[in-house]
Formats: structure tokens, sequence, C-alpha cells
């Protein structure tokens, strides 16, 4: 059985996906890291970048939630597109699309959208633009493909709809508008049953809710400075 370390952040959400799908079997080991538990000794062991999620499965850790969907994708032989150089191809180029351009500046957009000290705006509307900018490129693809690789539910689903869960947060509720065909992926994966059990997954621990000075130290280092 592996350990899973988690939030209920949209990184981890996606490994508890692939994992309910995939039927496999793990602990589940909750990280709170509002109240800094992801800055522990025992943690920073086995992800020294002290984020979420990280697997240990035996002798092997995988942190980074891409890496830990391709591992496992690879190590069960689940949710890969049929085998072939084109198909790995479009895998891991929308695989690292998301790693380097979905998350990060959704991340960004949602800091400056929401929790930081002072309104900037130059950067809150660089990041809201980069940040649609990237759906659209999803939305656009899905215009032509009901997946994004081919014809097959695949890991790269499951890693956009661990971020598409939070586009309004991330946008605006407006923004679905925008995005129709992005919206028809996310429905179609957000109500499979190993949807369900993974976004309920965070509800069966006591995570710290409130974001208020002590965690913004915390989630925000540089303000402790």
């Amino acid at each position: 059985m592996l350990t899973f370390y988690f939030n209920g952040s949209p990184n981890p959400s996606k490994v508890a996906l692939f994992l309910e799908e995939a039927g496999l079997s793990y602990d589940a080991k909750p990280v709170d890291t509002r109240r800094g538990d992801q800055f522990k000794p025992e943690f920073l062991a086995i992800n020294p970048n002290g984020k979420v999620p990280v697997i240990v499965d035996g002798d092997v850790t995988v942190f980074d939630s891409n890496a830990i969907l391709l591992y496992l994708a690879e190590k069960t032989g689940k949710f890969l597109p049929p085998e072939t150089p084109a198909n790995r191809g479009a895998l891991l180029s929308w695989l690292m699309f998301v790693a380097t351009g979905v998350g990060p500046f959704s991340g960004q957009a949602v800091h400056f959208k929401h929790f930081a000290p002072e309104k900037v705006p130059y950067a809150h509307d660089r990041y809201q633009y980069e940040a649609m900018r990237h759906y659209s490129v999803l939305d656009q693809h899905l215009a032509r493909h009901r997946y994004m690789v081919g014809d097959t539910y695949t890991i790269v689903d499951m890693d956009i709809w661990g971020w598409a869960r939070m586009i309004p947060f991330i946008l605006g509720d407006d923004a679905w508008g925008k995005l129709p065909n992005l919206k028809r992926l996310f429905d179609e994966i957000d109500a499979r049953p190993a949807a369900t059990v993974a976004k309920g997954l965070k509800d069966r621990h006591a995570f710290k809710a409130e974001m208020d000075e002590e965690a913004r130290k915390i989630m925000f280092k540089h303000l402790a400075n």
C-alpha cells in the first residue's frame, strides 16, 4: 500500500482522482499547509520543496503531481493513450503544459486576486490574462477532440480536472461561459464516482480553513521577513 500526502488543493486532488479511478489502495496522510505541516523536518525529508502531493511507494518517493500521475500510470498501465509515438508526444506535451503553464499561472492569478496584502493592478491583470490564455488553449483543443489525447480518458484529463475545478475562483464566476469545451470535459469527469470520492477526501480531516495572519506568514514566507 502506498502513502499519499495530500490536502484539498488542485494538485493533490488530481492524484486522488487517479488513485480512485485505478482502484489503488493507499494510506492518506493529511498535510495542513495553513498550519505549516509542509515545513516539518519529517515532511521535508520526502519533499525538500515543502509542497503536496507526495507519494511513497515502497522504496520509491515521488513528488510533484505531474510526476506522480506519470509514475502511477506507467506502473499500473492505466489511463494512458494507445501506445504510439504520436500519442506519447502528445501526452508528455500536455502534461508539461499543465505543469509549467496552467498550474503556475493559475496559482499566481489566485494569489493576486484573493490573497495579496496589497492590490497590484499590473500583476493582477497579467496573471488573469495568462491564466485565461492557457485555459483557452485547452478549450480550443477540446473543440476538436473529446479528450486531450485523442479519444482516450487519460492522466492529462485528470491533470486538467484538478485545476479546472477552481476556474470560477481563479478567473471569476463568468469564466466558464468563455470555455464551453473545457466545461464539457470538466463536467464529464466531475460526474464520475471517483471524482466524488477524490473531492470528499479533504472532508475526512480537520484542515484549517481560515487564511488568517498566521496562515499567511506560513503560506507566503516572504511576508514574515
